[in-house]
């Protein structure tokens, strides 16, 4: 008998992927509050979507009580640095009181996994209130880990290129608009990560589970200078790039793994791609030495540059 995955957030850009990845193993219900957005992923997913809000717990309940999911995969949240520097009790709200609401529930009605989806910006030093409630999302689930039979954990990566209001969307359309694209740090080097590889990231973490319970899993990402995408964009298609004034809560580097964590941490292999598991708590017996930032990370080649800004997707495919 097929499982069935329930996925917040699910009519978000990774949730509708998560879908589209999922269906052929899993029946797979996407939920949401936005109720234009779930029609728009029920057409392109073609998987069961459910209206549900993450700050209300009856509305989680009612959708458990409904479809009886056994895996949740939790991608519900307020994402935007500089809308949660502005709006702080929406993110708290969404992103803290939300993920609280969705551990609750999994463990009371004996889910099988949780997988909670984090984001570099969690990792030490936090810089911004959104790292800040992604953090406790983190430190919540894995500790919940154990208390039930429930299994809990979170995987942490970079920028998704393309996902919504991300800022290659918002490139896109100031270059469609003036030709001009603004930056409000050319000098900021980010992690991008195609939206296949953190499903992956998502599958890797189900299928070891049992390794990965308690835990948060990252694994090793390129990295870019914001103003070497922005030459090459320029260059390619024309027109031209400027600074903008900066946004409160940003940071000209991130990290995967920051140094407080390095005792916590381990490598490992899987499928030919290195990736770090973090305890919350537990020192261990080979940990990394260096800090993982996108300052000391590989260089995304001018290809791999270029594949990304021509990846724009189709919405509607």
């Amino acid at each position: 008998m097929r499982k069935r995955i329930l996925v917040t957030g699910g009519t978000g850009f990774l949730g509708k992927r998560l879908g589209i990845a999922l269906r052929d193993e899993y029946d797979v219900i996407l939920a949401a509050r936005n109720n234009k957005q779930n029609f728009l992923a029920k057409r392109l997913t073609n998987c069961e979507v459910v209206p549900l809000d993450v700050v209300n717990i009856e509305s989680i309940r009612d959708v458990f009580q409904e479809y009886k999911p056994s895996i949740v995969i939790h991608a519900a949240a307020t994402k935007f640095v500089d809308l949660s520097e502005k709006f702080p009790m929406e993110c708290v709200d969404v992103n803290v009181r939300g993920s609280q609401n969705v551990a609750r529930v999994s463990l009371e009605c004996e889910v099988e996994t949780l997988v909670g989806i984090s984001t570099d910006k969690a990792s030490p030093p936090v810089r911004n209130i959104y790292g800040l409630t992604k953090a406790l999302m983190e430190k919540m689930f894995c500790l919940m880990n154990g208390k039930s039979g429930t299994k809990c954990c979170c995987v942490r990566y970079g920028n998704v290129a393309w996902s919504t209001g991300s800022v290659l969307p918002i490139w896109k359309k100031m270059h469609e608009d003036s030709g001009v694209i603004g930056t409000t740090g050319p000098e900021m080097r980010r992690y991008f990560f195609m939206v296949d590889e953190a499903v992956q990231l998502v599958l890797t973490a189900l299928r070891n589970i049992d390794e990965f319970q308690g835990k948060v899993l990252s694994r090793k990402m390129k990295a870019a200078m914001i103003e070497d995408i922005l030459k090459l964009w320029t260059r390619e298609k024309g027109g031209r790039w400027e600074r903008i004034p900066g946004r409160p809560g940003e940071r000209i580097d991130e990290f995967l793994i920051g140094e407080l964590e390095l005792p916590l941490t381990y490598e490992k292999i899987i499928d030919n791609v290195t990736h770090y598991v973090i305890s919350m708590n537990d020192k261990v017996p080979f940990p990394l030495n260096e800090i993982k930032s996108s300052a000391n990370a590989d260089r995304l080649t001018d290809e791999e540059i270029m594949s990304i800004i021509n990846y724009p997707p189709d919405e509607e495919k």
